[in-house]
């Protein structure tokens, strides 16, 4: 069994449980509010046209300007006598820069054919399908490895056949996983076969993309020459697993068996911002300092 975005297609699936790394629970206020602050009062203005998947290309720069989508504030940590400067290795945080935080909501194909939420823990059987909603509270780059009864880690996202092989971000502008813009319907859903296992997907968020692992045309290029399922190297599998290590903070809702609503419907598939009156993520995972990396995963066990 493996989880394959440039196929999508009959993938087993499972009972889902959310995989937490020295997870910290704390209250609404601290996690969710803080996650949630972010997100503009007001929808942001949808220009009309043809529903197309937004490019996850990175942004060029354009110095002076007020551009909410230009790349993250890249001035390094000021070294201290008691925080010694980052080592050349590892990417500088920021000064001020806010906490990583990542929003996950789980929903699940109806008999209508609606996407309905889903409680994580909720047991699910052969012909299901869900799809995966995720929402971050600042711009950067999302990586999504796999491993197969923890088999060896695959890259499935990014992909050089989705968005132009790209993996950049805005701050609360949701990303779905497979897309529900695929031109088939079994395209759109993860679905549940009869064979046991445990899919477990890893959501590697960070501030700057990960050396070792190319991105958009190199990415193209890389796979062209059928070099993939990208499989990550030693060194950065490494340190995925040390940032998976790192502590973070928790909040989840009971929101669930709710449809997915027309606004958010239209963020997802035209690359609009959410706003602060728009659904909430079912849960919601936070770094508890500003490091550069914030890694979660979610097991999809089928039994």
């Amino acid at each position: 069994m493996r989880l394959n975005v440039m196929v999508l297609g009959l993938v087993c699936l499972c009972a889902v449980v959310i995989g937490i790394a020295a997870p910290v629970v704390q209250d609404d206020d601290d996690v969710r509010g803080a996650f949630l602050t972010s997100r503009p009062k007001t929808k942001s203005s949808d220009t009309g046209g043809a529903t197309a998947r937004p490019s996850r290309r990175r942004p060029k720069a354009n110095p002076g300007s007020n551009n909410p989508n230009k790349p993250p504030d890249k001035t390094p940590v000021k070294p201290s006598p008691s925080k010694p400067a980052p080592s050349p290795s590892e990417p500088a945080t920021p000064v001020n820069a806010r906490r990583l935080g990542l929003g996950v909501t789980l929903f699940m194909r109806d008999s209508n054919g609606l996407a309905v939420r889903v409680d994580p823990e909720h047991v699910f059987q052969k012909g299901d399908r869900v799809r995966v909603l995720l929402e971050t509270n600042t711009d950067g780059y999302l990586y999504i490895f796999n491993t197969t009864n923890d088999g060896a880690a695959t890259m499935i996202y990014p992909d050089a056949n989705l968005d132009e092989a790209g993996n950049y971000l805005q701050a609360h502008v949701p990303f779905e996983i497979p897309t529900s813009l695929a031109a088939e319907e079994r395209l759109r859903w993860f679905a549940f076969d009869e064979v046991a296992g445990t899919e477990r997907l890893f959501f590697v968020f960070t501030r700057e993309p990960l050396k070792g692992i190319p991105l958009e045309d190199d990415l193209i290029a890389f796979c062209r020459d059928s070099k993939c399922p990208i499989q990550p190297n030693d060194e950065v599998w490494a340190a995925v697993q040390k940032d998976l290590q790192e502590p973070f903070k928790t909040d989840k809702t009971q929101q669930y068996g709710k449809v997915e609503t027309s606004n958010e419907k239209a963020a997802t598939t035209r690359g609009l911002g959410l706003a602060k009156d728009d659904p909430q993520p079912s849960l919601v995972m936070m770094a508890s300092s500003p490091r550069p990396t914030l890694v979660a995963t979610l097991d999809l066990i089928h039994k």
